[in-house]
């Protein structure tokens, strides 16, 4: 409507120079010289502490997508931080390809703010941390934001995208049942079928324990020696049941591990999650702080 407005009013103006018509008291004749200059156009930025209800696969975003909403409304994703690609990383021609080095640059930092909104390590419960970027369109305009949210999850063994209400902020801070605890683990031989959270009041095997940060090596690598893993999480065990990490921790207790996927791994995420287990017996407490006199060397 505004662009039809304003043709049809430079239409009569022109109109009325060429039939050489007075110009009105004041009035120089010259339709430029006394505007005042617009200020550029600057490229949108999208807010922090805003929720969403963009689909995962939603990663590039385009202004026509942008639709935040009060995180007390029902919703799927919860920006906390919004931050800005500097250097090296802002002069690509597209948006971030997963694994490359500017989705490492944003995943470090989507990271720990993420954490530090938390009040704890994101991957310490039904959580899942999601980098969104400009469209492509909006790259070649100049944004260059990343834009980091937090998702609740369905549970340990599924990354479905839960809708939820009310803010992140702090859940860390307090109990939550966001927070994994004690669980049953289900086997099929060697490999873990599934971890049923329960309380750690009930008969279980596994619990959460913290996490191991993988060293900088191929995700081929990670996958070919993941004992290395065990090994690091049997001293995340020992610290978080505050028992001796020695030659005996093997016979204290073992571990399950979760790490991340072949593309999480590619944008710089090296988190394992580590679970102390206790085969074949029925732990009614949790094993936090529980010193060397209850997890005993078996």
């Amino acid at each position: 409507m505004r662009r039809v407005v304003g043709t049809a009013v430079l239409g009569g103006l022109l109109a009325a120079l060429v039939a050489g018509c007075a110009n009105p008291a004041g009035v120089d004749g010259d339709l430029t010289n006394d505007w005042k200059a617009q200020p550029e156009a600057q490229p949108f930025v999208p807010e922090s502490n805003v929720c969403h209800l963009n689909l995962p696969n939603e990663t590039n975003l385009s202004r026509t997508l942008y639709n935040p909403l009060d995180c007390a409304d029902s919703h799927q994703f919860e920006t906390v931080h919004v931050g800005q690609f500097g250097g090296a990383d802002a002069e690509r021609g597209q948006p971030p390809e997963p694994g490359s080095t500017e989705a490492r640059t944003a995943f470090t930092e989507c990271d720990a703010k993420a954490s530090e909104y938390l009040g704890g390590d994101w991957r310490g419960g039904r959580l899942d941390v999601v980098v969104f970027y400009p469209s492509t369109q909006a790259w070649s305009g100049g944004s260059r934001w990343f834009r980091c949210d937090i998702a609740e999850i369905e549970s340990l063994d599924s990354g479905d995208v839960k809708r939820r209400t009310g803010p992140l902020g702090g859940v860390f801070k307090q109990s939550s049942p966001i927070a994994y605890g004690c669980f049953k683990a289900q086997l099929n031989g060697n490999r873990i079928r599934s971890m049923d959270p329960v309380a750690c009041t009930t008969a279980h095997g596994a619990e959460y324990a913290g996490v191991w940060t993988a060293p900088e090596t191929s995700f081929a690598d990670f996958q070919k020696n993941t004992q290395r893993a065990h090994t690091g999480c049997r001293g995340v065990v020992a610290k978080w049941a505050k028992v001796p990490n020695d030659s005996n921790i093997q016979f204290r207790t073992g571990t399950i591990i979760y790490y991340p996927t072949a593309d999480e791994w590619a944008d710089g995420n090296r988190g394992v999650q580590c679970f102390l287990w206790v085969s074949g017996q029925n732990l009614r407490r949790s094993m936090k702080d529980a010193g060397p006199n209850v997890l005993r060397i078996r």
